[in-house]
């Protein structure tokens, strides 16, 4: 018996404060899957590897009667996983296409009593739905400033008084730049990323403004959606001007428990920008701990990049916010004010 199924949107909307099963193969899930779903595998790597060399040579029928011995020992331990895991919400299940997998997967279920829905086309059907997201007009704003200027601060200060934000260094687990990586945890696949912006987009009304750092397509190995981004492009930057001194303090203050070899990693990344005697220089202040001086060589060579690359922004508007502290605070009511006056801005 087929279990029923919904399309993509209906899938989404109806799945809120329920649980998402992917059956997919660990690899599988590991590469992609919808942001919050939890992995219930049919087949780990090995037996899905297997079933898919039978198809290939001995056909579908050889496949099917091999997966179902394969599966058959684990249906009971199947049942008793999701009750766990449901808590008598309703169950909502993806494979790759929506095909024997999640059908036979909600078939078992449904027959324990439990209430499982399927998603029409699976997730490869969800990939699409995503992608085409990104192509949606939004209304953005976007938040520059100078390395060291406390942009991401900012905005994640500003959420609290209800603006609606995307922290994109946050779903990407990098800081952008050659010390991006640093005291942040491994970066996930690009799939894992593409779907946690788009969740996090979900969740926000379009038709209120919504706030992003200014970034670079790549942050870390993770890219921007390009229909993303393109729109990243052409809204209007607030740009954060704070002096040079008060921004190497802020770049001590935020390394100065890092561990010094990994920040030598990084220096030694942007030795070619930075220059070989100023690069050595960098490494010779690290052995003493002076993280100031460090901080005063790199930006200069970050300044230098971001006024090149300001400069070339002619077509967005550009609107200064100069600031003459790093006290959170009061930045951040300046800040309001700025995004209250933009054309674009809808505060109903």
């Amino acid at each position: 018996m087929k279990s029923k199924s919904l399309p993509i949107s209906d899938f989404l909307l109806q799945s809120l404060e329920h649980v998402i099963i992917d059956v997919r193969a660990p690899v599988e899930f590991k590469k992609g899957h919808i942001t919050n779903a939890i992995n219930v595998p049919l087949f780990d790597d090995i037996e899905r590897a297997e079933i898919g060399t039978l198809y290939k040579q001995q056909g579908k029928d050889i496949a099917v009667t091999r997966g179902l011995e394969i599966v058959s020992p684990k249906l009971v331990p199947f049942v008793n996983q999701v009750k766990k895991l449901s808590e008598n919400k309703k169950i909502f299940v993806y494979c790759f296409r929506g095909g024997m997998r999640s059908n036979s997967f909600a078939w078992l279920m449904n027959t324990s009593g439990l209430d499982a829905t399927i998603l029409e086309g699976g997730y490869k059907n969800y990939r699409n739905h995503v992608l085409n997201y990104f192509q949606r007009e939004k209304k953005l704003a976007v938040i520059g400033g100078m390395t060291g200027s406390g942009k991401t601060d900012l905005l994640k200060n500003i959420k609290h008084d209800n603006f609606q934000i995307i922290d994109l260094e946050a779903l990407a687990n990098h800081k952008g730049s050659a010390f991006g990586s640093i005291n942040e945890e491994k970066q996930n696949p690009q799939q894992v990323f593409e779907n946690n912006l788009f969740y996090e987009l979900n969740l926000l009304d379009e038709e209120k403004l919504i706030l992003v750092e200014d970034e670079s397509q790549s942050i870390g190995f993770n890219k921007i959606p390009y229909g993303f981004w393109l729109q990243m492009k052409k809204a209007p930057i607030i740009k954060l001007d704070i002096p040079f001194e008060l921004r190497v303090r802020k770049l001590v203050q935020d390394y100065t428990t890092t561990n010094i070899e990994a920040l030598k990693i990084c220096v030694k990344k942007i030795e070619q920008n930075l220059g070989t005697q100023n690069a050595n220089l960098c490494l010779t202040y690290l052995d003493e701990n002076n993280l100031t001086e460090v901080a005063r060589l790199t930006l200069k060579y970050y300044d230098k990049a971001y006024s090149y690359t300001y400069n070339k922004k002619i077509t967005q508007k550009i609107i200064p916010l100069i600031l003459d502290t790093m006290n959170l605070e009061e930045n951040t009511l300046k800040l309001k004010v700025v995004i209250n006056s933009l054309d674009t801005y809808n505060d109903n």
